[in-house]
């Protein structure tokens, strides 16, 4: 594989461009907020977890496959997408009505996860202020039918657009439901477990973070848990706040933290293959 292969999405790609927005970090707990709500999907994460020992390393693993599927190379990206089919090949759950035991990678399931991680991604990206147009938005989510295929979905039978993805949630939503591993989630979300020197930080940051994440679910997922919010006007206004407020910080500073894929992906392909929403089409 040539090292100037530019993997699965390509400089060309809107995924390319967006995925090197700093809100994207506010989208994933939104994700993780939503995700819980599928009482199967999360089931499987409590049983099969260790996010409460193990909080950062588990964000840090997940933001890495991100990052390896979008700016590493193809034959990265693959390697990537294998080792999380094989690992969902091992693993089991027990139906909390049921009683049944399931496997974790059932279509279904994934399904669900692969929705509410790109319906957030693209929802807190243009309601914080990132220049995606109508077009462009629906040709992001078309792009991740790709990653879709990497953790074993058929990419023929996953949504290509917003319509489309709002059609699903319409469709999944009698199933949803906010139980007692719903509300673990949520309070682990509030308050995760950190190593003692980074409490301070967690006590400064996480708290804006997370009320933020959970105030841009959408009001029914609000109803489920029980938990008001902020009128959406309000939302709003401090997601995009927050987005330019993160938007002054250089690129080149905040993409130093690791693990620096989009810095070797640079490296790799070039200086014009930096990320800036400037070069997408409109």
């Amino acid at each position: 594989m040539s090292v100037r292969d530019p993997g699965l999405f390509t400089p060309a790609s809107v995924t390319w461009q967006a995925h090197g927005d700093p809100m994207m970090w506010v989208a994933g707990i939104r994700a993780l907020y939503l995700q819980a709500l599928h009482p199967r999907a999360v089931r499987a994460v409590v049983e099969n977890s260790d996010f409460r020992e193990d909080a950062w390393g588990r964000l840090r693993r997940t933001a890495d496959f991100v990052g390896t599927t979008t700016y590493g190379t193809t034959e990265a990206a693959e390697r990537a997408g294998a080792r999380v089919r094989r690992i969902h090949d091992t693993l089991r759950a027990t139906d909390p009505d049921t009683g049944r035991t399931y496997r974790i990678d059932e279509p279904e399931l994934l399904l669900w996860v692969h929705c509410a991680e790109i319906e957030s991604y693209v929802h807190v990206l243009c309601r914080s202020g990132y220049p995606l147009s109508d077009a462009l938005a629906d040709r992001y989510v078309a792009e991740h039918r790709e990653s879709a295929r990497l953790v074993g979905l058929d990419p023929a039978g996953v949504p290509g657009s917003r319509a489309e993805l709002a059609a699903y949630f319409a469709s999944v939503r009698p199933s949803l439901a906010a139980g007692a591993d719903a509300r673990e989630i949520d309070d682990f979300l509030r308050r995760p477990g950190v190593h003692p020197l980074l409490l301070p930080a967690r006590a400064l940051l996480w708290p804006h973070v997370a009320r933020l994440a959970y105030a841009a679910l959408p009001p029914w997922a609000h109803a489920l848990y029980g938990r008001p919010a902020p009128p959406p006007a309000t939302v709003t206004r401090r997601l995009r706040l927050t987005g330019a407020a993160l938007r002054t910080v250089p690129a080149r500073v905040r993409w130093q933290l690791p693990p620096k894929h989009i810095l070797r992906a640079t490296a790799r392909l070039g200086p014009g293959s930096r990320p800036d929403p400037r070069r997408l089409e409109p």
